[in-house]
């Protein structure tokens, strides 16, 4: 008689059951996560938009002002680009003034590089100086070194306007 060996390589229907359970939670717990760094990301370009007017409004309401300002922003938003889109292209970013107008709907003066349709992609800044910070180059664009911009808010004597220029 030949005796078979049973249950060596069979699993119960609750083992089974729990390495789905398992899975599921898994999955369930990297999606959260993953839901959680992009509302992160969101909040972080929120308070920099935030931070930015309310700057730029300080700046604009003294008779004459100077400030170096450090913002922080996600990585994966690589330039932060000043553009006026009622006048050409011109100066070293030139290259990506197409993509950039895409984001442009109407009264946006400041887009974020490289656009990602689905986040906040574009936004008006007030009281801003737009003729004279694309002066030279338009779209004006400062990189995002390691989530930091670094920025220079001047307005003179008998300017209405607050410029925006590199710091550092």
């Amino acid at each position: 008689m030949q005796k078979r060996v049973k249950g060596a390589m069979e699993m119960s229907f609750g083992m089974i059951f729990s390495i789905i359970l398992i899975i599921f939670f898994l999955s369930f717990a990297f999606f959260g996560i993953r839901t959680f760094l992009g509302v992160q990301d969101t909040a972080k370009t929120a308070k920099f938009l935030n931070d930015l007017q309310s700057d730029v409004e300080q700046v604009w309401k003294s008779s004459q002002a100077s400030q170096e300002k450090e913002y922080f922003l996600p990585v994966k938003k690589s330039q932060v680009c000043f553009a006026d889109f009622s006048v050409s292209k011109r100066g070293g970013k030139a290259q990506i003034y197409d993509e950039l107008k895409r984001a442009y709907y109407g009264d946006e003066n400041l887009v974020f590089y490289p656009v990602v349709f689905g986040e906040s992609e574009s936004a008006e800044i007030r009281y801003l100086n737009l003729d004279r910070i694309t002066e030279n180059e338009n779209p004006f664009c400062i990189e995002n070194m390691d989530g930091k911009i670094k920025l220079r808010l001047t307005k003179d004597l008998g300017d209405a306007l607050v410029t925006i220029a590199r710091a550092g």
